[in-house]
């Protein structure tokens, strides 16, 4: 169906340029096979060819609606990343990171047993067990994630020179923690050695503080400390690379000393501190003072947080505080499961991650109905633009269909025609459109993307041939005057519009009761868009009102503008019905030459096209009773019209 015949010149009245001419081929009448010169040409390339303009104009407003469309859920995923990725930074990493510890081995263990289970050749395994074991889509941040040993417990500091507030001594925390290397610019000394052959035994090891430690308590290096049971020497002190980030913000005593005050009604306060000690040092810690425990922190990835991904976030924390993901990391840490594990103690994993994914949920749920009323309306308003589009093309091409349904297109036929010559515009449009908003907006859902480039493609496609086979689905060459103040609604569209006032008043109601919370539903989104409609159909409802009241006085008399105070005034006036002139008013002045007296004389013109059509006062016809057809009979001096008598006959 995307062939026609050309046959000889016929006029389509007000088609456009090169279109008129050209019959339907497949249904046009035999007899244009013989008029006609018999070359077929392509419907789609032609109609391209005699409308450029229309055509590139067309393909301008599909590629940037279809850019807007898709890129308005990647620009909304980007907003709601980003809102989330804002508000974990804003958490920091005590609440976002991911702790998993575990008690030493059993003291049924043997000795040796016990120190392996702490260095970090044990360790680096655990932790990459324990990192495979993290479900998806939760992604870590391997740079700022480590692992090592640490005491449970503050150990008081015997040396007096340390700050006493209140006359109480320092307490540290022993921390063997991997990547102090890499985190950290020494500021003075060396960082703190160890060899593999330090064992539970070892008393005397080295550790480095931070600035703001050494700063608090007065720590230099070579300042030796005496922590029971051990004997520490400071070999250095360190500045941290990134402050907050999780490796030194997990656990802040790390970079900065704590100053702690006890309970009411006591006054006394001390200062916390850490001493970081080598990897290899963690055997040592061992003794019974500190209690030590293993632990691996995982930090998030905050680039890799989404919004959409929220549900599968919370579900994968979930497995990993009490699920599966635990079950697992258990098995990899302590080994089966048996009675003497249970009464050491088993590992444990604890976050705040899902107190701050649940949060952030809550204020996407509060915004989420403002979103969703801009989809509604921009989306409402792209539909209306792109039908309106092609209903004012089919309105143009109105006498073109006409004369191809006329000559014996097929409505099929024709509507696929229409549909083939929208989509070769639409179609490379709407992927131009698609394509400029992948690249604009490079992070967010394709899938969403894509579908709202294809719905803006669909409907460009479909209004254009929907519009053309309501007009034409009976074949008709000449129609009825249509205008606001003649043409009255039917009973569909007062069904429709009863329809739309019913939807209206309820997501009114459903907003003045619920309001904009989560669960209102699309009805409350589209309120605002319906009440635009509803306003928008009082208007049309409205408009014509006044227009009858003016075209009542105008019935009376000749021509469009005959009511018009300034139509006396001229000597000529004409009068515009359906885009053509119609008839023409012609006044001169005769004077009487018996009496003298001026009088003004009028005479009415119908205007003949070059086409030999002309249309007649609308009085004169309704007059006769003149509708549809009428007879006519060549006079020698003139055309006489008259009613349609055949019935008669």
């Amino acid at each position: 169906m995307r062939w026609f015949r050309k046959g000889v010149a016929t006029s389509s009245g007000k088609g456009e340029p090169g279109v008129s001419g050209v019959t339907a081929g497949p249904s046009a009448s035999d007899g244009d096979d013989h008029e006609g010169s018999g070359v077929s040409v392509p419907w789609v390339r032609t109609r391209l060819r005699t409308a450029t303009g229309t055509a590139c104009a067309l393909a301008l407003l599909v590629a940037l609606t279809a850019c807007l469309a898709a890129a308005f859920p990647r620009a909304v995923d980007r907003y709601e990343d980003s809102g989330l990725r804002r508000a974990a930074e804003q958490a920091r990493p005590d609440r976002t990171g991911i702790e998993v510890y575990a008690p030493p081995p059993s003291l049924m263990e043997t000795t040796r047993f016990r120190e392996d289970a702490l260095r970090p050749d044990m360790l680096a395994e655990q932790d990459t067990e324990v990192r495979a074991q993290v479900p998806a889509p939760l992604v870590l941040d391997r740079d700022q994630s480590t692992y090592g040993v640490r005491t449970t417990q503050d150990i008081p500091v015997l040396d007096p020179w340390l700050p006493r507030p209140t006359g109480d001594p320092a307490r540290v925390t022993l921390v063997a923690q991997t990547g102090l290397a890499a985190h950290s610019s020494l500021a003075q000394g060396r960082l703190p050695r160890a060899d593999d052959q330090v064992a539970s035994t070892t008393r005397e090891l080295e550790a480095a503080v931070s600035t703001e430690t050494a700063k608090a308590l007065h720590i230099k290096v070579g300042s030796v400390l005496h922590v029971p049971p051990y004997t520490v020497r400071i070999t250095g002190i360190v500045t941290p690379r990134e402050p907050r980030g999780a490796y030194w913000s997990t656990k802040t005593i790390l970079r900065t000393p704590a100053l702690i005050r006890e309970p009411l009604p006591s006054i006394a306060m001390y200062w916390v501190g850490a001493l970081l000690l080598h990897p290899d040092a963690a055997p040592a810690l061992l003794a019974d003072s500190g209690k030590p425990e293993r632990y691996w922190q995982l930090a998030p990835d905050t680039e890799a947080l989404r919004a959409r991904d929220i549900p599968a976030l919370r579900s994968a924390i979930a497995s990993l505080e009490a699920g599966p993901a635990l079950r697992e990391v258990r098995r990899e840490i302590d080994g089966p499961s048996t009675e003497l594990s249970e009464l050491n103690g088993s590992t444990e994993v604890t976050t705040d991650l899902d107190e701050v994914l649940i949060s952030y949920g809550r204020l996407r749920e509060s915004v989420a109905p403002l979103v969703a009323v801009a989809a509604f309306g921009t989306g409402t308003v792209a539909a209306v633009v792109l039908m309106m589009a092609g209903g004012l093309t089919a309105e143009r091409r109105r006498s073109e269909l006409a004369l191809l349904r006329a000559r014996g297109a097929s409505l099929r036929g024709l509507t696929a025609r229409l549909f083939a010559e929208t989509a070769a515009v639409a179609v490379p449009a709407g992927a131009l459109g698609l394509a400029a908003a992948l690249l604009a907006i490079p992070a967010g859902r394709a899938g969403a993307a894509v579908w709202a480039a294809v719905a803006v493609t669909a409907v460009t496609c479909a209004a254009l041939p929907l519009r053309a086979a309501a007009a034409h689905r009976l074949v008709r060459m000449h129609t009825g005057r249509e205008d606001v103040a003649s043409v009255r609604p039917s009973r569909r569209r007062t069904v429709a519009e009863l329809t739309l006032l019913v939807l209206a008043a309820g997501a009114v109601e459903s907003l003045r009761r619920r309001g904009t919370s989560g669960s209102a539903g699309d009805l409350v989104s589209l309120a605002p868009v319906l009440l635009g409609v509803i306003a928008a159909l009082v208007l049309v409802r409205l408009y014509p009102l006044p227009l009858r009241g003016l075209a009542r006085p105008a019935a009376r008399l000749r021509g469009a503008v005959a009511h018009l105070s300034l139509a006396s005034e001229v000597r000529r006036a004409v009068a515009i019905r359906d885009g053509r002139t119609a008839t023409e008013v012609l006044r001169r002045s005769e004077v009487d030459a018996t009496t003298g007296h001026e009088t003004l004389v009028a005479r009415e013109y119908a205007m003949l096209d070059r086409a030999g059509r002309l249309q007649l006062p609308k009085e004169y016809t309704e007059t006769l009773g003149m509708r549809d057809r009428v007879a006519l009979e060549l006079e020698p001096d003139h055309i006489g019209v008259w009613p349609d008598d055949s019935d008669r006959d």
